[in-house]
């Protein structure tokens, strides 16, 4: 059974930085190899919407906001996907969630880490 679980949240001044981590448990590390990985947030009032994601291969994609502030990254030996956020702005206060999908299986959730800007 896969779970995903997110840390690094909390609360941070705008301009300030913050690493978000998301760590796969149930799966092997060849298995989690295999997934494309992406970062969501919602904030009250708002849809959730992706912000960043990461290929198996490692390629890279980023909501156009975000580009340049935030960076994807995965450690597949340690089943693990970062986000480094960086220049943060009170937008930027929202629920992180992270997720995980592969070809012909369901999307794994996370079930969020909350950033606060201040």
């Amino acid at each position: 059974h896969v779970q995903l679980v997110e840390s690094g949240g909390g609360s941070v001044q705008a301009g300030g930085s913050r690493r978000l981590s998301c760590t796969a448990t149930g799966i092997n590390v060849r298995m989690y190899s295999t997934y494309c990985l992406t970062w969501f947030r919602q904030s009250p009032g708002k849809e959730r919407e992706g912000i960043a994601g990461i290929r198996r291969d490692g390629d890279e994609y980023y909501a156009d906001s975000m580009k340049g502030r935030f960076a994807i990254s995965r450690d597949n030996a340690k089943s693990t996907m970062y986000l480094q956020m960086n220049s943060l702005e009170s937008d930027d206060t929202a629920l992180y969630y992270c997720a995980a999908v592969r070809l012909g299986a369901q999307r794994y959730w996370g079930q969020g880490t909350q950033v606060t800007v201040s």
